[in-house]
């Protein structure tokens, strides 16, 4: 299907050219039809919590924990003001284990009735595709994801699922292994062109090529079916909780859960930031798609292979004959390889999307779809780490609304990352543009009519970051989020200012992204306190979520 969308008319601006390694332009701001996004999620009722002392439990009142937090306000409430966000906390990669049950599941539901008191909405898990459907094809183990469920359901929270159809290990934050079920590990080894492959042959086994979507290369299924088939086991297992408990579900498309190709691997060292990435189309399945491309456009030639001038991982933009400022990307060939590649990109999300749709529909669960936050380089013209990931985002072209079309189309919310980060804080040679890319991707989804939501991209706990993404979160001009996941709940965020940044971030989300700063006590005079109290001669004391009076 053709969901792409050419613009006449550039949106970037010229900007000082002695900037080094970075281009000479800015977009400005696109023009786009508004619509305000609907809210997403009902609002909890408030209920007695217990709160986290490292693993003791602390009785916590009723009372006071209203003192502190103020009762929920109605999601969509008119006399509310400006709409509600509520906040998602990001689990552990391990929360299940490669054993198949909850890691440290009675420091899980300690932590889990922490985030509860301090007005957290729910938590995320990925439901690990190399886990639950370990065991062989269609031999599926759910219990531990069931058991969690239960955990999240008695602590008053709500959960979003993510079906990680990609391999854990070699990103970005990825502090565990988990790789793709063994059997499919097999057919890897039988048929190595089912993973993607760069132009030097490296291949990458975090997640299946879509170049064989529609192929039965997994014993006898294609990768669609495979995913259709792990989300009706999925379905048909917690349907009595899904609309209830499991209020949404984010559908994995690719390497990190994102709808993109693997064209920055950290693993090995093979790609290292702000380098531009390589293209992922050396496969025979995606080599022979491209061909059969080139032959319809009556330019056979153009299907031979990628660019031969589109350089390696760790280049520059401007050290390429393809992603320079008047490179190889702006020719005819160029834009007929980059709409190849970004269409089949979409293809790939539309199809999985669709199946999603079919299975999860009238269940009351939410349906959503991670994109990457690539804002290296993206003041450059030709966006070169973006083209290579998949997304034809140029000077000349808005790569984003396409895939938010395609969203909206299918009913889901488009989540974007780096939603934290500010131009300042990027390193000045690497052409970042966070603030502007996050800019682009809301005009994109207003424009498409989808529902945006957000994360952070790297894990961080300062004022400045929540600061961010409560700026990003407005939704004044129509373009606010309806959600926020926050990266990720570890043992440092429960220490003392850590912990009341992220209760006064969560508050001020909750009254439509109004800055909030928490005072040290509330009415009741009942500090909040979160962290680790220790003396040099005494044994340490230990309140991580405390109400003392």
């Amino acid at each position: 299907m053709a969901l792409t969308l050419r613009s006449s008319t550039s949106f970037m601006a010229p900007v000082d050219s002695k900037t080094h390694r970075a281009s000479d332009e800015l977009p400005g701001r696109l023009a786009f039809d508004v619509r305000k996004p609907a809210g997403r999620l009902r609002t909890l009722k408030a209920s007695r919590q217990d709160v986290i002392e490292r693993g003791t439990l602390l009785q916590h009142t009723e009372q006071a924990a209203e003192l502190l937090h103020g009762p929920p306000a109605a999601h969509g409430d008119p006399g509310a003001g400006t709409a509600r966000v509520p906040v998602y906390v990001m689990l552990p990669l391990d929360t299940v284990s490669l054993a198949g049950g909850l890691t440290r599941a009675r420091a899980l539901n300690a932590s889990l009735m922490a985030l509860r008191s301090a007005g957290v909405e729910g938590v995320m898990v990925d439901v690990w595709w190399g886990l639950a459907e370990k065991d062989g094809p269609l031999r599926y183990n759910w219990e531990a994801y069931a058991e969690l469920v239960q955990m999240v359901e008695r602590n008053g929270l709500k959960l979003q699922m993510v079906m990680s159809f990609h391999q854990c290990g070699g990103n970005v934050g990825d502090n565990c292994s988990i790789p793709l079920p063994p059997w499919v590990q097999e057919e890897m080894s039988r048929n190595p062109d089912i993973v993607y492959a760069d132009r030097s042959g490296r291949r990458n086994p975090e997640y299946i090529s879509l170049g064989c979507d529609m192929l039965p290369v997994l014993r006898g299924r294609t990768p669609i079916q495979v995913y259709s088939d792990y989300m009706r086991s999925f379905r048909d297992r917690f349907r009595d909780h899904l609309g209830r408990v499991i209020v949404e579900i984010q559908v994995g498309m690719g390497p990190c859960g994102e709808l993109r190709y693997p064209s920055y691997p950290e693993n090995n060292g093979t790609w290292r930031f702000p380098g531009i990435g390589e293209f992922q189309c050396y496969d025979k399945y995606m080599k022979a798609s491209l061909q059969a491309a080139a032959v319809s456009v009556g330019r056979e030639e153009w299907g031979k292979g990628g660019p031969h001038d589109a350089g390696h991982y760790n280049q520059f933009p401007d050290d390429t004959g393809f992603f320079r400022r008047e490179g190889t990307w702006n020719t005819d060939y160029g834009k007929f390889f980059l709409e190849w590649y970004s269409s089949k990109l979409l293809e790939h999300g539309d199809r999985v999307l669709a199946a999603a749709h079919a299975i999860f529909h009238g269940t009351g669960a939410k349906l959503s779809g991670k994109v990457a936050g690539i804002h290296w380089h993206y003041r450059t013209r030709s966006h070169a780490a973006e083209l290579t990931a998949g997304y034809y985002n140029t000077r000349h072209r808005d790569g984003y609304l396409p895939v938010a079309k395609m969203m909206a189309m299918r009913g889901v919310i488009l989540n974007f990352t780096c939603m934290e980060m500010k131009d300042e804080q990027q390193p000045g040679h690497a052409g970042c543009s966070p603030e502007l890319l996050v800019r682009q991707v809301k005009q994109a989804t207003a424009a498409a009519g989808a529902e945006l939501a957000g994360e952070n991209a790297l894990e961080r706990y300062d004022g400045s970051a929540y600061s961010q993404v409560l700026a990003t979160s407005r939704g004044g001009d129509g373009m606010g989020l309806t959600a926020f996941t926050y990266l990720r709940m570890t043992k440092k965020l429960f220490e003392g200012e850590n912990w009341r940044q992220l209760v006064a971030f969560v508050k001020s989300m909750s009254e439509g992204g109004r800055r909030v700063v928490l005072p040290k006590s509330d009415t009741a005079r009942s500090d909040l306190y979160v962290g680790f109290v220790a003396g040099a001669n005494r044994k340490p004391k230990v309140v991580d979520a405390a109400v003392r009076r």
